[in-house]
């Protein structure tokens, strides 16, 4: 038998198995091949149920990310790339990124930071996009010569 007790209530929800645990939400510590050492004791899942106590540690992994992310997306930006292919990996990488936060994490982040990292995503965004932009219009305009001089 399985117990999970969510700190600050009297209660005790319990499990027979496994698989009754993975049906209830919340926030997944890690990840399940890695153990914590508790009390002298290997833990390998620890979820946490409640949104305030899971706040500062979904934050923090996700700013880590965060910032990983943009200092790439902005390096793949400058990067002198003809054939748009950076641009394309830009875009491809802040849509999963929006995608993986709009599933894992926005139940346990504030809309303050939400925000924030949705207003700098979308500038990155049109950035790409308009840099790909420009590229395709290079290149079909030195086609469209190409064609003219024959």
């Amino acid at each position: 038998m399985i117990f999970a007790v969510q700190k600050g209530f009297k209660n005790k929800c319990r499990f027979q198995n496994q698989s009754e645990l993975n049906c209830v939400e919340g926030f997944l510590m890690g990840s399940p091949q890695k153990k914590f050492i508790i009390q002298d004791t290997e833990v390998y899942r620890i979820q946490v149920m409640n949104p305030v106590l899971a706040y500062p540690l979904v934050s923090r992994r996700v700013m880590q990310q965060y910032r990983k992310m943009i200092a790439y997306l902005t390096e793949l930006l400058v990067d002198d790339d003809d054939s748009g292919e950076s641009c394309r990996i830009v875009l491809n990488q802040i849509e999963k990124f929006r995608l993986e936060i709009k599933n894992k994490y926005r139940a346990y982040l504030k809309k303050k930071e939400l925000e924030m990292m949705s207003k700098q995503l979308l500038s990155l965004k049109k950035a790409a996009e308009n840099r790909l932009i420009e590229i395709q219009k290079y290149y079909y305009d030195k086609k469209k010569e190409n064609n003219r001089s024959k």
